[in-house]
């Protein structure tokens, strides 16, 4: 990601503590707005507050800095580029093939154990995914179509395009110019996952983060994670009003790619092989077809 677009001469660290005033700024600003909207149901006081919360404390953040550090912003930040369809299919069919697997690791982290010495923090980790879970839980929970379709636009759509705007258009792209692009990457990945303050979910959200960074740098077109984090986003959505309505049963999507009474998990050793098959494919073949996707 080497490149001669800087407008202003910075360090990373200055860059990215720029952006966090900015994201800190926007979630006072968010603040505010979710105080003056208490005579509204929860429902639409929720949704609202994500929005200001995609808007403020990411996409516009992100905006801002890049166009104080950099001559050509949308370049930098790869938006200028359109999503090129190989890209687009690439993600595709990793968001089908990955399943199995994810699921697996999704289930191995949430099994996963603190030392007993630190049985007491666990416990608080524990708590707070239960508190976060009650939010997702209320989003997920909706059974008429309208609804459905403003959760799929907040959490699908929205938190798609804003979060890849913040953590790879912005933090990658500044971050992997001055060095390894691969350090970058998993860096950036670490500060997604952690971000959520998820403990039961982190590695897996770590793994997607890797993926959307991994997209970005060889397609050089951020619309193709926008597009990736949207998919998966929505999947859960459509998947969660789907089980609401009963036209699928909850136990049937999350115990794909599960080992049973204990045994080894075939389909998701399955699914990771053959996602991991499906990447190199790629790379080899389709990537050669876009030269200055390389880094």
């Amino acid at each position: 990601m080497v490149n001669d677009n800087k407008k202003i001469k910075s360090s990373v660290g200055w860059r990215l503590i720029a952006l966090l005033m900015f994201a800190l700024l926007g979630l006072i600003v968010t603040t505010v707005l979710a105080f003056c909207l208490t005579h509204l149901s929860k429902f639409h006081v929720t949704m609202l507050t994500l929005f200001f919360q995609d808007v403020f404390v990411f996409i516009l953040p992100a905006v801002l800095v890049m166009m104080i550090f950099y001559k050509k912003p949308w370049q930098q930040m790869g938006i200028d580029r359109a999503p090129s369809w190989s890209g687009v299919v690439l993600a595709l069919v990793v968001c089908v093939v990955s399943m199995p697997a994810l699921n697996w690791l999704v289930d191995w982290n949430e099994n996963l154990h603190l030392p007993q010495s630190m049985a007491a923090l666990e416990q608080q980790m524990r708590d707070a995914e239960e508190a976060a879970q009650q939010l997702t839980k209320m989003l997920l929970s909706e059974t008429t179509l309208l609804p459905m379709l403003c959760v799929l636009f907040i959490v699908g759509v929205m938190a798609g395009v804003s979060e890849e705007f913040f953590f790879r258009g912005c933090a990658l792209r500044m971050t992997g110019s001055n060095g390894n692009s691969h350090m970058a990457i998993w860096a950036v990945a670490i500060a997604f996952s952690a971000f959520h303050m998820q403990f039961l979910g982190f590695f897996p959200r770590m793994l997607l983060g890797a993926w959307l960074g991994y997209l970005l740098m060889w397609t050089r077109s951020l619309w193709v994670p926008v597009i990736a984090h949207a998919l998966n986003n929505s999947v859960v959505v459509i998947s969660s009003y789907l089980v609401n309505i009963g036209v699928l049963q909850e136990k049937q999507i999350e115990s794909i790619g599960l080992a049973q009474d204990g045994g080894v998990p075939v389909l998701a050793i399955a699914s990771a092989v053959a996602t991991a098959g499906v990447i190199a494919f790629y790379i080899k073949k389709v990537r050669n077809l876009e030269p200055d996707c390389k880094q």
